[in-house]
């Protein structure tokens, strides 16, 4: 399976170009299977799953022209017979990950069974990542909660202040295991004005907290992964820090 991480979809040319040399074929030959369970948590995250599946959304995936479109809603899946949804995850050529809350879609990759596939399928298919879509494929999670974030055994979080445009802001950083499809951690949306917390000053606190190199980057970039080997897509803004730094 091959990879493209992106902050925010395909934003920009380059990233469009990304995309089409990893499916090895026009976009509008390609069926894609859309994922919006990463939205479900938020409030209005319904209306947000539409949008992401309608391609009215303001991180363009779904309405780029593909041959046809499904639905893979991961909370569903352990409901139904896996003979019945396998066989399309095998076929299809793209399966389109939405972003979100990446503890919450962290869950339920692995509640559904789909993390459990991911290691089956074949070499040609891409999975193409939106914000938590990205993350949530890494070996390790660093995330910022405003709020309180999810608890697990596997999850571990501290309140930390971090610079913002309005002084200084608590936030938790919680830091837990991706499903490790690559070696490396992800964090989208740097420099967003609705993300103050996620600037490069800040990043580089982060990634004092995570055993593997930190990519930090802006809605203009994304990451191509093809066999382990990450290459950096960008007409915009990006930063890799070494662990530990």
């Amino acid at each position: 399976m091959k990879l493209l991480l992106t902050s925010a979809g395909i934003k920009n040319k380059s990233i469009h170009e990304a995309l089409v040399d990893l499916l090895g074929k026009p976009i509008t030959e390609c069926d894609a299977l859309c994922i919006p369970t990463g939205m479900y948590p938020f409030r209005g995250g319904g209306a947000g799953a539409y949008r992401f599946i309608s391609g009215t959304a303001q991180s363009p995936l779904c309405e780029l022209g593909w041959k046809s479109l499904g639905v893979l809603e991961l909370t569903a899946l352990p409901s139904v017979d896996k003979e019945n949804w396998i066989p399309e995850v095998e076929e299809t050529d793209a399966l389109l990950v939405w972003g979100g809350d990446v503890l919450y879609l962290r869950r339920w990759m692995h509640e559904s069974g789909l993390a459990d596939v991911f290691g089956s399928l074949r070499r040609d298919l891409v999975y193409v990542g939106v914000s938590a879509g990205s993350m949530v494929t890494c070996s390790w999670i660093g995330e910022t909660y405003t709020h309180e974030p999810p608890k697990g055994e596997d999850i571990k979080s501290e309140v930390v202040l971090v610079d913002s445009p309005e002084g200084e802001l608590s936030v938790n950083f919680t830091v837990a295991p991706g499903l490790g499809l690559v070696d490396l951690a992800l964090l989208p949306h740097v420099g967003h004005e609705r993300f103050p917390e996620n600037s490069l000053a800040n990043c580089e606190k982060w990634s004092s907290k995570l055993p593997v190199p930190l990519y930090a980057i802006d809605d203009q970039t994304a990451i191509k992964v093809v066999d382990g080997t990450a290459e950096v897509v960008s007409e915009g803004h990006w930063k890799l820090f070494a662990p530990g730094t």
